[in-house]
C-alpha cells in the first residue's frame, strides 16, 4: 500500500494503515454521503496514483457526470498540479466536461493550460484549448490570457508569448512577469530589462524576478544594483529576492553586501530555512569567508543534499580538504546519500588536500556502493588528483581507459601536472589535444609558452606567441576586483582608467621596493611579448591583481585585521602569487585571492595552496 499502488478505499479505515490512507479513505467515505464534499478528496491527493484513484471514485460514483463546472476543474487542476507528467489526463476531463454538455468557465482554461504547460506531448492540447477559448469568448479574459502567456513563454515560444501580451486589452503584473520569465529562461535578459523598464507598474514578485535574471545571466552587478533600486522605491524584498542577492555577491565576491543580506535576515526575525541557509554557505564560502560558511552550516535545524554538497565543495575549494571529507562521512551517516555533484565534492577535496588513494576509492565507491556512473566531471576530478601528486602516466591511463571522449577540463588538469613537474614532453602532447577541442582558447598557448620558458626553452615559447599572432588567438586578459566599504572595484590588466591609478601605481612603487628587499625578482618569463627589460617589469606592474592590492593598501596600510579579498577571473600567474605573498609578510596583511580554480590565503609570507594550483 503506497502512492504507487491503487488504494482500496473501503479496506482502509483501520488503525494500522498511513496516516494519509487513512484521511483518503475517510474522505472517499464522506463523498458518497455529503453531494458537496467531492473537491475535498481531491485536496488530500498528493500524487499522479492518488489523483487517478480519485477521478475512479468520482467517476464510479456518478458525480462527476451529474456535477457542474467546478468539480471537473478541481479535477484539471489536480493533474496540472501533482501530475506532471500525465497532461493529457487534465484533458481528458476537460473533453468529459465538453461531452456532458457543461460550459467550461474562467477558471476552465488557466488549469488546462498549465497542465498542458508542464509535458512536451501537450503542444497540440494547448494549442486546441487556445482555440476553444477564443471560440467560446473567452480570450480577452486576464486570467485566461495571462494563463495562455505562461503557456508559451514555458515553451519557449516568446513570440507567441509577446504577440498576446500585446494584443491584450486587460494586462496586469503577472501577465508582465509571466514575459520577463519568459525571457531570461532562454538567456535573454536584455529584452526581459526592456520590458521591466517599461512596465506600468511594479510589484516585489517583478523585481525580484528582474533581479534574478541578472544574476543567472552571469549579471550579477546589474543585479546588486537594481536590488539597491528596489529598496529605493520602497519594496521590501521576498525569499526568492535574497536568495538571489546572495547569490550575485557570491559571484562577484561582495562580501560586505552579503553580510547585510544576512543582517537584514536576523534583525526581520526571518529563519534561515534549508533555502536561505544554503545561499548564506556558498556566499560565505565563495567570498572567502569559509569560518562564517561553517557557522551557518552548524546553525542550521534542517539541512538538505544541497546544503552537505555547498559546505562540502566550500571547504575543498579553500584547501581544507581533510575537514571536506569528514563531512561528507558525516552526511553520509546521517542517513543522507551522495549524489553526483556530491561525489564532485569529495573528490575535489582530495585533489586539494594530495589525497590520492582516498581519492581513487571515493571513485570507485560510486559505482560499487551506490550505483552511480562516474560522469566526465568525476573522471577529470580522479585526472586531477593524480596530475597534481606527479602521476601523469597513470592519469594518462585513465584518460585512455575512460568510457567518454576526454574534454578541455580533463586535458586541462594533466596540463597543470606537466607545468608543475616540469614534463614538457607530455605537455606538447595535450597541447595539440587541447588546441583540437579549444583552438580559440589563448590560455592553452600561455601555458605551453610558460612550460618552455620554465625549462629555459625560451626561442619555442616565443614561437608559442608567434603562433597566437598568427591564428589571431588573444589571452584572456586578466580582471581582478576587489571590495572596499562596500563598493566593488574592478581592475583589468594595462587598464589604467581608475580615478586614483596615479596613486596606485605609485603604491605599488613602494610595494616593489619594500618586496625587493625580501628577494623578489619579476618573472619575466611571465611575459611573452619581445621587449626591453624594464617594459617587461612595467607590463608585469600592470596585473590586475598587483593594482587591486596596491589599492586596497592605500586605505587600509601595514598591519590591519580586516582581510583584502581579491577576485580574479584567471588562474594566478606565478609572478603574482609571488609578490602577494611577500606582501602579506612585508604589511602583515591576510591576502585571500579567489581564482578560476579554487582559493588562495597568504599569510606571513606563505599560502594555502602550498605552491600549486
Amino acid at each position: 500500500l503506497g502512492p504507487d499502488r491503487p488504494i482500496a478505499l473501503n479496506r482502509l479505515r483501520t488503525p494500522h494503515h498511513p496516516p494519509q490512507l487513512r484521511r483518503l479513505a475517510a474522505v472517499a467515505v464522506m463523498t458518497r454521503e455529503l453531494p458537496d464534499a467531492p473537491h475535498a478528496l481531491l485536496l488530500q491527493c498528493t500524487t499522479a496514483t492518488q489523483v487517478r484513484q480519485a477521478h475512479a471514485r468520482l467517476a464510479i460514483s456518478g458525480l462527476l457526470s451529474a456535477s457542474a463546472v467546478f468539480l471537473h476543474n478541481k479535477l484539471i487542476r489536480a493533474y496540472g498540479q501533482v501530475a506532471p507528467g500525465a497532461p493529457l489526463d487534465a484533458v481528458f476531463v476537460y473533453s468529459h466536461l465538453r461531452r456532458c454538455e457543461l460550459s467550461p468557465d474562467s477558471h476552465t482554461f488557466p488549469f488546462l493550460l498549465k497542465a498542458c504547460s508542464r509535458a512536451p506531448e501537450a503542444s497540440a492540447a494547448g494549442r486546441a484549448a487556445q482555440a476553444h477559448a477564443i471560440k467560446l469568448g473567452f480570450d480577452g479574459h486576464l486570467f485566461v490570457n495571462n494563463a495562455l502567456i505562461y503557456f508559451y513563454a514555458v515553451r519557449g515560444e516568446l513570440r507567441c508569448a509577446r504577440r498576446l501580451l500585446k494584443g491584450s486589452a486587460l494586462t496586469d503584473s503577472v501577465s508582465y512577469n509571466t514575459m520577463i520569465s519568459g525571457y531570461v529562461k532562454v538567456g535573454d535578459v536584455g529584452s526581459a530589462r526592456k520590458l521591466f523598464d517599461k512596465m506600468p507598474a511594479r510589484n516585489v514578485i517583478t523585481w525580484s524576478a528582474m533581479v534574478a535574471g541578472h544574476v543567472q545571466c552571469g549579471e550579477a552587478r546589474d543585479g546588486l544594483a537594481l536590488f539597491s533600486r528596489m529598496q529605493a522605491e520602497g519594496f521590501q524584498p521576498n525569499e526568492g529576492t535574497l536568495v538571489s542577492v546572495l547569490s550575485a555577491c557570491a559571484q562577484v565576491g561582495a562580501l560586505e553586501q552579503g553580510k547585510w543580506v544576512h543582517g537584514y535576515l536576523q534583525s526581520k526575525g526571518i529563519g534561515t530555512n534549508v533555502f536561505l541557509g544554503t545561499s548564506l554557505i556558498d556566499m560565505y564560502a565563495k567570498c572567502g569567508e569559509v569560518e562564517l560558511a561553517l557557522e551557518v552550516f552548524n546553525g542550521m535545524n534542517e539541512k538538505n543534499l544541497l546544503s552537505w554538497t555547498t559546505m562540502i565543495k566550500g571547504l575543498a575549494t579553500h584547501g581544507r580538504g581533510i575537514e571536506a571529507l569528514h563531512l561528507f562521512s558525516e552526511m553520509e551517516k546521517s542517513g543522507i546519500l551522495p549524489d553526483d555533484i556530491a561525489f564532485i565534492g569529495a573528490l575535489c577535496a582530495c585533489s586539494h588536500a594530495g589525497l590520492v588513494e582516498k581519492g581513487r576509492h571515493i571513485f570507485d565507491s560510486m559505482s560499487k556502493v551506490y550505483g552511480i556512473n562516474p560522469k566526465i566531471e568525476h573522471y577529470g576530478c580522479l585526472v586531477d588528483v593524480l596530475a597534481r601528486n606527479g602521476r601523469l602516466e597513470e592519469a594518462m591511463g585513465i584518460v585512455q581507459s575512460m568510457p567518454m571522449r576526454p574534454d578541455g577540463y580533463i586535458w586541462t588538469a594533466i596540463m597543470a601536472g606537466c607545468r608543475f613537474h616540469g614534463n614538457v614532453r607530455l605537455a606538447e602532447l595535450v597541447v595539440k589535444r587541447l588546441i583540437q577541442l579549444e583552438p580559440n582558447n589563448g590560455g592553452v598557448y600561455v601555458q605551453l609558452a610558460n612550460i618552455y620558458a620554465a625549462s629555459g626553452r625560451h626561442k619555442d615559447a616565443r614561437d608559442v606567441w608567434a603562433l597566437m599572432k598568427r591564428k589571431g588567438v588573444e589571452k584572456t586578459p586578466g580582471c581582478s576586483s576587489v571590495e572596499m566599504g562596500g563598493l566593488v572595484h574592478q581592475f583589468i590588466v594595462g587598464d589604467m582608467s581608475h580615478p586614483q591609478m596615479d596613486a596606485i601605481l605609485a603604491k605599488w612603487e613602494e610595494i616593489e621596493g619594500l618586496i625587493k628587499l625580501e628577494g623578489y625578482v619579476p618573472d619575466h618569463k611571465e611575459v611573452l611579448l619581445e621587449v626591453e627589460e624594464e617594459e617587461k617589469d612595467n607590463m608585469l606592474a600592470r596585473h590586475s591583481e598587483k593594482l587591486a592590492i596596491a589599492f586596497a593598501l592605500l586605505d587600509t596600510g601595514y598591519g590591519a585585521a580586516e582581510p583584502i579579498r581579491i577576485l580574479k577571473n584567471l588562474r594566478v600567474c606565478s609572478d603574482c602569487h609571488h609578490v602577494t605573498k611577500l606582501v602579506s609578510k612585508v604589511y602583515s596583511r591576510e591576502i585571500v585571492v579567489r581564482d578560476r580554480t579554487r582559493f588562495h590565503r597568504f599569510r606571513d609570507g606563505s599560502c594555502s595552496c602550498k605552491d600549486y594550483w
